[in-house]
């Protein structure tokens, strides 16, 4: 069994604390302005509270604490005007490495990176996923055992994002416990814990399998004629709670009790739409994100 260490974040306006376990990679997913992005503040300000982070006492080892905490923002994370070179002996020197343990992390990040033999280039020439590689070597040069990650694969191409999840991957086997924002629902899959939030608000956090088996309604998949018009016909419909396009496919959530092959297929019959399969499926994280923001009041638009 994993240890588990106390944590603590502020996200929007709620405090998430609790016991994390060592290498977990927890995620953070919200909605802003359309987007699943949450917006997260990270705080290293520690007056007025109790526990423990990364086993230092809050009120009596901030400063302590401050050298446990990595963290790769999503964007500005390395100095564009420097080397790669330079940017690792500035992050270094920040974080007060020196001697062999600086020769073999500067190694470890050119390695990681795959920048081996090109320190000299400048940083503002690198292809994003180097970047992406190189800001993550750098927040973890001195081998904290909390790291966050703010939208890390942003704007990256799959091949990179891929490679990325592997590093994370890697440093949470190490014991590292990770916090990452994404706004790809899709990459919460990787994770251990799913923190889903919803007006500044902790709306749910578990492990993926439990928060699909938390849904407690039925969700359709359908393969229609005019997925777009389909949606259209079945919103709004007695006992349909959400439809939506989901890539070619419409997901329908249905209400408990409801019989929605029979309702589904009359009320898209009447459209004149074209059914050409329907089963019920799993639902999808983004199901479950959308229904527990329902249940909520329902997403801040604008």
């Amino acid at each position: 069994m994993k240890k588990e260490r106390a944590a603590a974040l502020r996200v929007g306006t709620f405090l998430l604390m609790g016991l994390i376990a060592l290498g977990a990679v927890v995620f953070l997913i919200g909605q802003e302005r359309g987007l699943f992005r949450p917006k997260i503040t990270l705080y290293a300000h520690f007056d007025n509270t109790s526990g423990l982070v990364a086993g230092a006492p809050v009120r009596t080892a901030p400063r302590e604490i401050r050298s446990r905490i990595g963290y790769m923002s999503q964007m500005f994370s390395l100095y564009a005007d420097l080397t790669v070179g330079e940017n690792i002996r500035l992050f270094a020197g920040l974080y007060g490495l020196r001697d062999d343990r600086l020769a073999d992390r500067r190694a470890w990040v050119l390695e990681m990176a795959g920048l081996v033999g090109r320190e000299h280039l400048m940083t503002h020439d690198l292809p994003l996923g180097w970047k992406q590689r190189l800001a993550l070597g750098c927040a973890v040069m001195h081998e904290p055992p909390i790291l966050f990650l703010d939208e890390p694969t942003s704007g990256v191409d799959p091949t990179s994002r891929r490679h990325f999840w592997d590093l994370i991957d890697g440093l949470a086997a190490h014991g590292t416990t990770v916090f990452v924002s994404t706004h790809y629902m899709e990459e919460a899959e990787y994770c251990h814990r799913l923190a889903l939030m919803n007006r500044g608000r902790l709306i749910a956090l578990d492990r993926p399998p439990q928060l699909r088996r938390s849904l407690g309604q039925p969700v359709l998949e359908l393969l229609v004629d005019d997925p777009a018009r389909a949606v259209e016909a079945l919103r709004g419909a007695p006992g349909v709670l959400e439809a939506a396009m989901y890539g070619r496919a419409v997901h329908v959530t249905v209400a408990p009790g409801v019989a929605p092959e029979k309702m589904v297929s009359q009320r898209l019959a009447a459209a004149g739409r074209r059914v050409d399969r329907m089963r019920e499926i799993e639902p999808s994280l983004e199901d479950v994100f959308v229904a527990l923001v329902r249940r909520e009041g329902g997403a801040v638009v604008g």
